[in-house]
């Protein structure tokens, strides 16, 4: 009985942790690895209709706050979404704290003007689908709403991923990445 009890408590705490991990990071290393969801080929960014106070065809949006923070609402799908200047081009992007690096799809990788076909393989991604080939390329710039990183690395994914991820090669550059109910807040 009280061997069940140390690893209820055990489980516990890791999952607390694990949480509270994802809530808030600061800038350090990164060890995960690129993930997605092809199982969940819904990608949407409709706004909540419960606890915010949008309206369901609206579009959670960023807001760039006086101090130089940007603050993302989250969409239907509990996911958080951003858009974001990609070497010029407009891409709309989940965030994926998990991706150890941004994650383009094919075709958002061809409209920042890519030509994903001369990028050499350089690996599989392991997807629920299975693996597929990975190509990996430095983009000039990730711009979301003024919060500007250089020379960000990224992967094209031959996979339909339905959406590009913003992943921890911006995200680890941050000064803060901060998740408060339904507001996650980039510094």
């Amino acid at each position: 009985m009280l061997g069940r009890f140390i690893t209820l408590a055990a489980v516990i705490a890791a999952g607390s942790i694990a949480v509270g991990g994802m809530a808030t990071r600061q800038t350090g290393p990164v060890a995960a690895a690129a993930s997605s969801d092809p199982a969940n080929d819904n990608w949407t960014t409709q706004a909540r209709t419960h606890g915010s106070g949008a309206a369901a065809d609206e579009t959670p949006s960023s807001r760039r706050s006086a101090s130089g923070e940007v603050r993302l609402g989250r969409a239907a799908d509990s996911h958080f979404y951003a858009d974001a200047d990609v070497d010029g081009t407009n891409i709309r992007m989940m965030v994926d704290s998990g991706a150890s690096v941004v994650a383009l799809t094919r075709r958002d990788a061809e409209a920042i003007g890519i030509d994903v076909d001369r990028l050499p393989v350089l690996g599989m991604a392991k997807t629920a689908g299975g693996d597929v080939p990975m190509r990996v390329v430095m983009l000039d710039s990730i711009d979301i709403d003024g919060i500007e990183v250089r020379r960000v690395e990224a992967a094209v994914i031959d996979a339909d991923m339905g959406v590009s991820l913003l992943g921890q090669s911006y995200l680890a550059k941050l000064d803060a990445v901060n998740v408060e109910g339904d507001t996650m807040t980039l510094r």
